[in-house]
C-alpha cells in the first residue's frame, strides 16, 4: 500500500479522458491584456504559415492529468502542442489529456497576475501548484513566465527533471527548439494597448509580423512602387523634351 508520504514524493500519474459530461470551471480573465497577448502570439504564427492541422495552440485551455486518483486541471495562458490526435469533425475540443490524446505540450506560458501568484507554486499535495504540475506531472520541456506590466520574461527548460532558468541571448531572446523560433519581448502598440508584448523572431532575426504590420508593409511597398513609377515617368518626359529641343519627334523613335 502506498503511503501519503510516498505519494507526495512519487505521485501516481495516469492519463484518463475527461468525461463528456464533466463541467469545467470557468475562471474570469484577470485583465484585458492577457487575451490580447495570447492572441497576438498565435496570430503571427498563423500569418507565417507555421500552424499545421495536427498542432494545438490555445489559451486558458484545460490540461488534464490524474494524480493519485484525483483529476488535476490547469489552464495555462498559452500552450503549444506539436502533435495531437484528430477529433471528429465539428467536435469542439473542451480539454486535453497529454499522452492519451497526443504529445505533451512543447511550451506553456503563464502571464504573472497580481491576484493569484501561483505561477511559481511547487505545492505537491492536491491540488498541486502550477510549477509542480508542469515540471513533475506533465514534464513540459519549456515553461515561460511573462510579466506584462514590467516586460520581464523568464524561460525555464526541463533539465534532468527540474526547471532551470535559460540564459538569454545577445538580442534578449530565447530559442524555442520545437518551433524553431526565438521568443522575446517587444514594446509598442497593438489593438489600442501600449505596452510589452511577447513576439516571435525567426533564425535570421526577422520578427514575425502581425496582420496590421503586414498591411502597413504592403502599403509601404505599394507607395514605393508608385514613387518609382512616377520617377520613371518624369525621366521619360524630360528625355522627350530634350529630343524635341533637338528637332526630334520622340513619338517617331522606334
Amino acid at each position: 500500500m502506498v503511503t501519503t508520504q510516498e505519494q507526495l514524493i512519487t505521485p501516481i500519474i495516469t492519463w484518463e479522458k475527461l468525461p463528456d459530461d464533466f463541467i469545467l470551471e470557468e475562471e474570469p480573465v484577470e485583465n484585458t491584456a492577457q487575451p490580447l497577448i495570447a492572441g497576438a502570439l498565435r496570430e503571427s504564427l498563423e500569418l507565417a504559415g507555421l500552424i499545421q492541422p495536427e498542432m494545438l495552440i490555445a489559451s486558458n485551455f484545460g490540461l488534464c492529468a490524474t494524480m493519485n486518483g484525483e483529476l488535476v486541471i490547469k489552464a495555462p495562458d498559452w500552450v503549444y502542442i506539436k502533435q495531437v490526435k484528430s477529433i471528429e469533425p465539428e467536435t469542439t475540443r473542451k480539454s486535453y489529456t497529454p499522452n492519451l490524446q497526443g504529445d505533451i505540450p512543447s511550451i506553456v506560458i503563464e502571464f504573472l497576475s497580481e491576484t493569484e501568484g501561483g505561477e511559481y507554486s511547487v505545492k505537491r499535495s492536491y491540488p498541486p501548484g502550477k510549477w509542480y504540475f508542469y515540471e513533475q506531472i506533465l514534464q513540459v520541456p519549456i515553461y515561460a513566465i511573462f510579466e506584462p506590466i514590467t516586460g520581464q520574461l523568464e524561460v525555464h527548460s526541463l533539465q534532468k527533471g527540474r526547471y532551470e532558468l535559460d540564459k538569454i541571448n545577445q538580442n534578449n531572446r530565447y530559442w524555442i527548439e520545437d518551433l524553431k523560433l526565438f521568443l522575446g519581448v517587444w514594446q509598442g502598440e497593438k489593438e489600442q494597448r501600449n505596452g510589452y508584448w511577447l513576439r516571435w523572431w525567426d533564425e535570421a532575426g526577422n520578427i514575425l509580423p502581425w496582420g496590421v504590420e503586414k498591411v502597413e508593409q504592403e502599403r509601404q511597398r505599394a507607395e514605393q512602387e508608385r514613387q518609382i513609377a512616377a520617377q520613371e515617368h518624369q525621366r521619360a518626359e524630360k528625355l522627350a523634351e530634350f529630343l524635341r529641343s533637338q528637332g526630334i519627334n520622340p513619338d517617331e523613335i522606334c
